[in-house]
């Protein structure tokens, strides 16, 4: 298998997806957050701990990493095309 072949097939994967995120297109940056929040809260019930569960990133944290993770797709898909051309 070419590296092109690689290379197109992950970087628009990781634009596509970071990308949906980054705009957080139908509520996908707060569901990421409110299921990170559900899995804290079933650790801590799995431990018996009876507190409130901690904040671990918000929304606009999952946004941050999803840009730079469809910037990251960008550069592959660019590195395949050229792959390609060469």
């Amino acid at each position: 298998m070419s590296l092109a072949v690689v290379l197109l097939t992950a970087g628009p994967v990781c634009l596509v997806l970071g990308g949906a995120v980054a705009l957080s297109i139908r509520g996908s940056a707060l569901a990421l957050e409110g299921w990170a929040a559900a899995n804290q809260e079933r650790i801590m019930d799995a431990r018996g701990d009876l507190g409130s569960p901690d904040r671990v990133m918000s929304a606009q944290v999952y946004r941050y990493l999803a840009t730079a993770i469809a910037i990251c797709g960008l550069v592959l898909t660019l590195g395949g095309l050229l792959e390609l051309a060469a």
